[in-house]
């Protein structure tokens, strides 16, 4: 069965139906794109570490004309200071002219967070501010070790051509079904290094970012790829991508080769599913 990635798809055991790429609103992408990107079904929207106002006016723009519960909005913390983060969302909140955030990610953890951060941010799901936690991470063994007690239901995770060990150390111990995390990818183009041709292996064509999200989204265990796009040509862009649809087992072996030669290695090992290796 062809998978139509233009389709939404539910988010793990979240329940919210999101599009197959999220917006990150730190790279400066302008209000009326996240128009152009909802009418494509881009709905999960991301006012992370960058809180720029005029994503927030695209947000307060799209609610207006389509409906909160049309969207879904994530907001994220990197406190480490557990009594700092209930004014930052509260903020967040008032800013964007919402009652609640779909999702509170809690940035950059490659170890357990404290108790205290956990607990400050499941009395704001209690209290109804945010719906659903997520967590971000590097290290990403993290992830199965976190699902034991399920405090958090989104996992946000780097994976690429050239960082492709989420395939052995988190996809297969996770469950891919609609009880298990929903899983999105970020950094698709390893911040930009496999779109520069300078470091293009010989004889091999540079991806462009539309391929690197295309790559990160033909994997399974994959619900969504996040993309910061500057401007509307970049967005407009990396839809793309969701037309074109999912890598044949020829494009994904030439992106392991990019990615392999990027990131200095060299290509190991291929399994049933296609090039499917185990690197870093």
């Amino acid at each position: 069965m062809t998978v139509d990635w233009r389709n939404p798809i539910t988010l793990g055991r979240t329940g919210l139906t999101v599009g197959r790429l999220g917006v990150a609103a730190s790279y400066g992408v302008p209000a009326d794109a996240l128009e152009m990107g909802f009418e494509r079904g881009v709905n999960y929207l991301y006012w992370g570490s960058a809180r720029r106002e005029r994503f927030a006016a695209g947000i307060r723009r799209l609610m207006r004309g389509h409906g909160r519960d049309k969207l879904a909005v994530v907001l994220q913390s990197y406190t480490r200071v557990a009594a700092l983060m209930a004014p930052s969302v509260e903020l967040a909140l008032f800013r964007l002219g919402t009652e609640y955030a779909d999702v509170l990610l809690l940035g950059w953890f490659n170890d357990p967070p404290r108790r205290a951060i956990v607990d400050a941010a499941l009395e704001l799901q209690r209290r109804g501010r945010v719906r659903h936690l997520a967590i971000s991470s590097h290290r990403r063994t993290l992830f199965a070790e976190l699902e034991r007690e399920r405090a958090f239901d989104v996992y946000h995770l780097r994976y690429n051509a050239g960082h492709r060990g989420a395939e052995r150390e988190t996809f297969p111990h996770l469950d891919p079904g609609p009880g298990g995390p929903g899983m999105v990818a970020y950094t698709a183009t390893r911040w930009a290094t496999l779109l520069d041709p300078r470091k293009t292996p010989p004889n091999e064509r540079t991806p462009s970012a539309a391929d690197c999200y295309r790559f990160a989204l033909s994997h399974p265990g994959v619900h969504m790829c996040m993309t910061g796009p500057r401007s509307r040509a970049d967005l407009e862009h990396a839809l793309t991508a969701l037309d074109r649809g999912p890598m044949d087992p020829d494009e994904l072996a030439w992106m392991a080769r990019v990615g392999d030669h990027v990131a200095g290695r060299g290509l190991n090992v291929f399994d049933a599913h296609g090039p499917r290796r185990s690197p870093p």
